[in-house]
C-alpha cells in the first residue's frame, strides 16, 4: 500500500519545482508567447514554388520592408488520403499593435514575386486579428475558466457536506489551479504560442480532473461509515490505494488516444490539433498527480486541523 499521507512533503515538492521553472522560463522568454489570436496581429499563409526559400530570409526581408517583427516559418502540408507532400507553404506571423493594412501586404505580395518567384495566382490565406479583440478573446477566455472553477467549487461543497464541504471543495479547486499552472508552466519553459486551444484544452483538464477526485471522495466517504475507528491518515490512505487502479487505468486509455491523435497530427501537419492535443496531454498527467497526490492529502491535513480544534474548543468548554 503507498503511503500517500506520510510521503505529501515530497509529493508537494515535485510540482512546486515544475512551477518554479515555468517562472524562470517566463522570466528567460520575456513573458508568455501569445498567438495572434490572443495579441493580435497578422498571419499570411503563402504557396511557394519549391521548399528551397530561406524562410528567415525572406523573414528579415519583409520586416524590413513593412518595419514590424515578423516571424517565419516553413511549413509543407500533407494530404491525408495520399499521404504525400501538396505544397511548400511560408507561414508569416506579424504580431504588432495594429495589423497589416492592405497596401503592407501587397507590398510583402509584390516583394515574394519579383524574388522568390511566387505565382500570382499561389494560394494566400490571410488572417487579421485586431489588438483590441486578442485582448476581448483573452478576458473571456480568462472569465470562462473563473466561472467553471466557482461552479466546480460550489457543486463539490454541496455533494460533500457530510466530509466537510468547504475542505473538500477548496482543496479540489486548489489541484485544478494546480493543472492549469502546470499546463501554464510547460508553455512558458518551451515558449510554446498560447491561443484559444490553450482555454479550451484546459476546461476539458478542469472537467477530467475533478472527476477523479470526486471519486476518490466518494470512496473516502464510504469508508468513513465502515471504518469508524480508522484515523484520518488511515481512512486517507486506504481510500486512494482503494481507487489507484481506476484513476491510472482511465487515464493511461486516454492518454493512449490523445498521444495517438496528437502523433497522426504532427505526422499529417494539422496545427489546429497539435495545439489542442499537447496542453490535453500535460493536464492529463497533472490532473492525475493532483487527484492522487495535491487535493486528498491536503482534504485530510485540513479536516485534521479542524477535528483538533474541536477537540480543543470541547477540552476548554469542560474546563
Amino acid at each position: 500500500m503507498i503511503d500517500f499521507v506520510g510521503k505529501r512533503k515530497i509529493f508537494f515538492t515535485i510540482p512546486i519545482i515544475i512551477i518554479i521553472a515555468g517562472i524562470i522560463g517566463l522570466i528567460v522568454n520575456g513573458g508568455l508567447n501569445y498567438d495572434i489570436q490572443f495579441q493580435g496581429g497578422t498571419i499570411l499563409e503563402i504557396e511557394m514554388p519549391d521548399d528551397t526559400f530561406d524562410a528567415n530570409e525572406i523573414g528579415a526581408a519583409i520586416s524590413e520592408l513593412v518595419n514590424k517583427t515578423v516571424s517565419p516559418q516553413k511549413v509543407k502540408t500533407y494530404n491525408p488520403q495520399e499521404g504525400q507532400e501538396t505544397m511548400n507553404i511560408l507561414m508569416l506571423k506579424v504580431p504588432s499593435e495594429s495589423t497589416l493594412t492592405d497596401e503592407e501586404i501587397e507590398k510583402i505580395f509584390n516583394l515574394l514575386r519579383e524574388d522568390y518567384n511566387v505565382a500570382t495566382d499561389a494560394q494566400v490565406q490571410v488572417q487579421s486579428v485586431e489588438p483590441f479583440i486578442a485582448v476581448e478573446i483573452r478576458q473571456k477566455g480568462l472569465l470562462a475558466i473563473s466561472i467553471a472553477s466557482l461552479l466546480i467549487l460550489a457543486y463539490i461543497w454541496w455533494r460533500f457536506s457530510t466530509i466537510s464541504g468547504l475542505p473538500a471543495a477548496v482543496t479540489a479547486l486548489l489541484a485544478l489551479l494546480h493543472d492549469a499552472a502546470i499546463m501554464l508552466s510547460a508553455y512558458a519553459i518551451f515558449n510554446i504560442p498560447i491561443n484559444e486551444s490553450f482555454i479550451a484544452a484546459v476546461l476539458t483538464i478542469l472537467g477530467y480532473s475533478i472527476n477523479d477526485t470526486i471519486i476518490i471522495y466518494d470512496r473516502i466517504r464510504e469508508n468513513r461509515n465502515k471504518m469508524r475507528k480508522a484515523s484520518l491518515e488511515e481512512l486517507t490512505n486506504i481510500s486512494l490505494n482503494q481507487t489507484l487502479n481506476r484513476t491510472l487505468y482511465t487515464t493511461i486509455t486516454t492518454l493512449i488516444a490523445v498521444i495517438t491523435v496528437y502523433v497522426f497530427a504532427t505526422i499529417y501537419k494539422i496545427q489546429s490539433i497539435k495545439d489542442f492535443t499537447f496542453p490535453l496531454t500535460i493536464g492529463l498527467v497533472s490532473g492525475v498527480y493532483s487527484t492522487l497526490f495535491i487535493a486528498t492529502p491536503l482534504w485530510m491535513m485540513w479536516k485534521k486541523k479542524q477535528d483538533e480544534a474541536k477537540v480543543i474548543v470541547k477540552q476548554t468548554g469542560r474546563k
